[in-house]
């Protein structure tokens, strides 16, 4: 799995810069871990369900050469196993040290370049910056937007299977962005804007397509 430091490309947060005048402005908010959770859970198995069937069949093999009730029990315990591996996965991410700082309670400044988020006062606390390029995708829910970080790269030297579990296997990371720390409609109509000229909500019907 990749860890949240190692996505967008490798390159972690980068040094803060100070964004424009203009920039969008939110409200401070604390992405809570069980929301994290149920989340990424429900992302997850929407995605990885039809390998749990993988175990299952694997189980049953033996019954092909020799009929017992044990082999479908082991095809059972071999699916629960999987299925409890994989979603320790999803609830380890909230107790890494690296995934931390996405569980602050923080407020984003966003302008064409970058999308900081700033922890603790404005001239005291602690400033991260993602580049625009870091974020693979955006997902707006009834009461929230979702940043997806990009995953990262597998290390260069592994088995080709290695690799396909870690590009199959890697668990959701993304920012929290609920509708109501916007300051006004205004400005969350302007962000919706910035995320489609960014490529990572769909375009309107109708409007233009970014160059």
């Amino acid at each position: 799995m990749n860890q949240p430091n190692q996505r967008g490309g490798g390159g972690g947060f980068r040094q803060a810069q100070q964004p424009s005048p203009l920039a969008i402005r939110t409200k401070k908010t604390q992405f809570d871990t069980n929301t994290y959770t149920r989340l990424a859970m429900a992302e997850v198995w929407k995605k990885d369900w039809p390998y749990a069937l993988i175990p299952f069949a694997l189980g049953l093999l033996p019954a092909i050469f020799v009929h017992s009730w044990w082999w479908l029990a082991l095809s059972v315990l071999l699916t629960v196993l999987f299925v409890l591996l994989r979603s320790a996965q999803v609830t380890g991410v909230t107790q890494m040290e690296q995934s931390k700082p996405l569980f602050e309670r923080m407020s984003f400044e966003m302008d064409q370049r970058f999308l900081l988020m700033r922890v603790g006062p404005e001239k005291e606390g602690k400033a991260m910056q993602l580049q625009w390029d870091m974020i693979g995708r955006a997902r707006r829910d009834a009461d929230a937007y979702l940043l997806y970080l990009k995953p990262g790269t597998p290390p260069e030297g592994l088995a080709p299977w290695r690799q396909w579990v870690a590009r199959t296997f890697d668990v959701p990371v993304f920012l929290h962005l609920p509708l109501r720390i916007f300051n006004s409609p205004n400005d969350l109509k302007l962000f919706e804007s910035l995320l489609r000229r960014k490529n990572l909500l769909p375009a309107e019907a109708g409007a233009p397509q970014a160059v």
